[in-house]
């Protein structure tokens, strides 16, 4: 299921990390040549793609919504 970028925050090691509207995290990480997402290195593109909706294995399989980093 394909759920919208409403934000983004890194993990404990620096990795970022995408948060959907359905409430789920998933990483995006721009590792070529495997994984190829120039848009998560710079902050114009990670707001470039906030609103565009990625597949989210978690809401396929009805997991409940992942822990929110706090703002501060």
């Amino acid at each position: 299921m394909r759920q919208p970028i409403t934000g983004y925050h890194r993990d404990d090691e620096g990795h970022w990390v995408a948060q959907l509207a359905c409430g789920h995290n998933q990483h995006v990480r721009h590792e070529p040549p495997f994984i190829n997402l120039p848009w998560v290195v710079t902050p114009e593109g990670r707001d470039s793609m906030l609103g565009i909706g990625l597949a989210c294995k978690k809401c396929d399989e009805g997991a409940l919504p992942d822990e929110q980093p706090r703002e501060d």
